[in-house]
């Protein structure tokens, strides 16, 4: 009866906010995170481990948000935001008795204290202020896979250098394995952006990206480094053309689609996102291959979408009205185009009901899918839904309970179960290899959110930055360096990560944080400059001056991220 199972990934990443402002944007996006996401799905994975369900969910972590959950200043800054919440929460309860506010609303505002103080001492209590140790505790005994991520997230079919993409991955692989105590086995690509191999040239005129050169393609980068698999989006598997075919288990022989030696079968690249493929930029599988995991477009609206979706419930948390001072949220949806005047008072024990119909309604759509596929195919299914994470708890309030649901409900599925990535590879060991288009998941899947006119300002500095730091180390050779020399360039080299984030091109976009956005970009191509410059005057003179101390640092301070960097990983291939 068996004819699948559902690969849920949720994409945890946050650009580097530590330090970087507190409200509106800045740290409270970490700590927001931290209480309604992170430590709400930490809550109902243990909690399924302990009925006996191992939840089998797989999730990505950015690096550069490790390194934020796991500084010390992010715990007790996060304390503090319990804290703080907590007593503004206190303080509407009694304003609203004060001010004869309806008896519910009254209740909701003790509700909300309680809840915010819950989630302090969960973190502290129940994950001794680690978010990713507790993580790694999961994934240790075999309940959830975690895989990584572009180290800061860059954009990697627009950045200048394959040095650039290799580093991001190199250090994504480092990072990991000091949190996790491993290898990862697989990765989510930023904004599930990929390019194959051919000859590249910058989409703005910047000398000398502009000139077509040969570029490696994104799996290849990938095999490099070890990462088996990927995910992509359904459009651009639809757009794909096949390759040929791995004839064994070890991907040791290969055969062409237009060699004598192929045989085709039946739903040879039948172009499904219920199906896994080997990604390759040419025939050429030599130089390496990545597998494919696809999102499944239709079933994922369900969740995904906040009009039409099951978020849009009108019982459910309403996101956007808030009460001011405290910025507590007291509505429910109510109507999903209604004005915020027209909102009505949410009602936690409201919820549960609306939840079973979804998830049994989702279960069904999942579950008749793969029965679909496999009586018309004979294979069994992989249905992939890719997530960000903060949909499930920041965005949807009640993610985290309909994920409980899911799991619970999937654990009985005759047809349908819950598989992490690597076990699901593992279990389907793919053979077929495509060629897949450049894109992302992004509108329109391809670059035109982080390259338009808004922000292809930003492209100009990312590649004049990386054009200097690649002068600076062709000619200055690293094991020439002094201590200092390798300190300033090394924060240097941060300081580029950080810059080339998507995040900032993405917020310039949706006009949703511009002005944080514009400022932090320009902040990171500021400190870059001048640590590179001081970096060329001490290695002339050797002399650094107090104030120069001061700044190194200080920016070393404020942008901490990655203490294991290495200036030897800015190369083409490991």
């Amino acid at each position: 009866m068996h004819s699948g199972n559902l690969v849920l990934i949720l994409h945890t990443h946050l650009p580097w906010v530590l330090h970087h402002g507190t409200w509106p944007h800045g740290e409270d996006w970490l700590t927001e995170a931290i209480a309604e996401c992170y430590i709400p799905l930490l809550n109902v994975f243990n909690e399924l481990v302990g009925d006996g369900i191992f939840p089998k969910i797989t999730l990505d972590i950015s690096p550069v948000l490790c390194e934020q959950l796991e500084h010390p200043d992010t715990k007790e800054l996060f304390i503090k935001y319990c804290d703080k919440k907590a007593e503004a929460a206190a303080e509407d309860h009694t304003n609203f008795k004060n001010w004869n506010y309806d008896p519910h609303h009254i209740y909701m505002a003790k509700w909300w204290s309680d809840w915010y103080t819950a989630r302090k001492n969960d973190f502290i209590n129940k994950y001794n202020k680690s978010v990713i140790g507790g993580l790694r505790e999961l994934q240790d005994k075999g309940a959830i896979e975690i895989m990584t991520c572009g180290a800061t997230h860059g954009y990697f079919p627009l950045l200048g250098y394959d040095k650039s993409v290799n580093l991001q991955m190199k250090a994504a692989v480092e990072n990991y394995h000091k949190h996790f105590g491993r290898k990862p086995r697989g990765t989510w690509l930023p904004e599930c952006a990929y390019r194959s191999s051919y000859e590249w040239q910058s989409l703005i005129p910047v000398a000398p990206f502009n000139q077509k050169h040969l570029r490696r393609g994104v799996e290849q980068i990938l095999a490099d480094n070890e990462i088996f698999y990927f995910v992509t989006d359904e459009d651009l598997l639809m757009r794909s053309s096949p390759i040929g075919i791995f004839k064994d288990n070890n991907k040791e022989q290969f055969v062409h689609i237009k060699s004598t030696d192929f045989t085709p079968e039946p739903w040879n690249f039948d172009k499904s996102p219920l199906n896994l493929y080997e990604v390759s930029s040419s025939e050429k599988v030599e130089y390496g291959t990545a597998v494919a995991f696809t999102r499944h477009v239709g079933i994922a609206m369900q969740v995904w979408s906040g009009s039409i979706g099951y978020p849009a419930e009108a019982d459910y948390l309403d996101f956007h009205k808030t009460h001011y001072p405290s910025r507590i949220r007291y509505w429910r949806v109510t109507d999903s185009k209604a004005d915020m005047m027209y909102k009505t008072l949410y009602h936690p024990d409201w919820i549960w009901d609306k939840l079973d119909l979804q998830v049994n309604h989702f279960i069904h759509q999942i579950e008749n899918t793969s029965n679909y596929y496999k009586n018309l195919t004979g294979k069994e299914g992989t249905v992939c839904l890719p997530f960000d994470t903060e949909l499930f708890g920041h965005w949807w309030f009640e993610g985290p309970e309909f994920i409980r649901k899911l799991c619970q409900g999937l654990n009985s599925s005759p047809w349908v179960n819950m598989s992490t990535a690597s076990d699901q590879l593992f279990l389907m060991k793919p053979r077929q290899t495509v060629h897949l288009p450049e894109g992302s998941w992004g509108e329109n899947n391809n670059h035109d959110v982080w390259s338009n006119k808004g922000n292809n300002w930003t492209w100009q500095y990312i590649y004049d930055d990386e054009l200097k730091l690649n002068n600076i180390l062709e000619n200055n050779p690293i094991e020439e360096f002094d201590s200092t020399e390798r300190r300033i360039l090394t924060q240097a080299l941060r300081e580029l990560m950080l810059l080339q984030s998507s995040d900032w091109q993405f917020l310039i976009y949706t006009n949703s944080a511009k002005d944080y956005a514009e400022q932090r970009f320009s902040f990171h191509h500021t400190d870059f400059n001048k640590l590179c410059d001081m970096f060329l005057k001490f290695r002339i003179d050797k002399n650094l001056p107090k104030e120069s101390m001061n700044y190194l640092e200080a920016t070393e301070k404020r942008n901490s991220v990655f203490p294991e960097l290495q200036l030897e990983w800015w190369r083409e291939k490991n």
